[in-house]
């Protein structure tokens, strides 16, 4: 029989293995990110766009690639991820003043209360094992009136992959959630979400962009 805090020792131990499999991409996950070019296109310029004058937190911001083209047209940006080594390669390439790169979990923030106009979770919310903490923390963060933007790769109904999905896997980047779109969006609204922006950006792998508010 597994002892009671048999769960949180497993949960550990995922986190561990997810943060590990993180460090080892870090130098090379923006070089293949490349081959999602009309994705990020769109992630830049409308991020852009509802970030304009407002202060933002990105979760999950690898190594740095939305923040550092959001920067420009927002007031500031802490962008963090939980793997050290995402972080310390963002921080390699020259980066606008106003962004400022931490470490943090997604689920157990520092930050107080009602501190950020615009939290952006680019395609992390899938990988996380209890992504309603995280999004839990995100409200806790968010001012009043404030933007949830949280784009997130997507699947086919039946869990059917497609040939990027299958080479993530057998590299070892396995989801720890394979929704389709409107179980994405049924899990947004089921945590207390409205979206108020949303569509599907196709690529390698299909992306459901969403914006959300309380």
């Amino acid at each position: 029989m597994m002892r009671p805090n048999g769960a949180v020792a497993s949960l550990a131990l995922v986190y561990i293995y997810k943060m590990n499999i993180w460090n080892i991409f870090a130098p090379v996950y923006e070089l293949t990110m490349r081959s999602q070019k009309s994705i990020y296109d769109y992630l830049y310029r409308r991020i852009g766009e509802v970030a304009k004058g407002k202060d933002v937190l990105e979760l999950a911001t690898g190594p740095g690639m939305i923040a550092r083209h959001i920067a420009p047209l927002a007031n500031h940006v802490v962008a963090t991820d939980f793997a050290p080594k995402m972080i310390e390669t963002a921080r390699k390439v020259k980066n606008p003043e106003n962004v400022r790169f931490e470490v943090a979990d997604a689920t157990s923030l520092r930050f107080m209360d009602e501190s950020f106009d615009v939290v952006v979770i680019a395609n992390a919310l899938h990988i996380i094992p209890n992504p309603e903490k995280a999004l839990a923390e995100i409200d806790r963060v968010l001012k009043k009136g404030g933007i949830l933007i949280a784009p997130n790769f997507i699947f086919q109904a039946g869990g059917k992959k497609n040939l990027w999905q299958k080479i993530l896997s057998l590299v070892g980047i396995r989801f720890a959630h394979e929704w389709t779109e409107d179980e994405y969006k049924s899990f947004l609204k089921g945590n207390g979400w409205t979206i108020t922006e949303n569509c599907v950006i196709k690529g390698r792998i299909d992306l459901a962009y969403v914006e959300c508010g309380k």
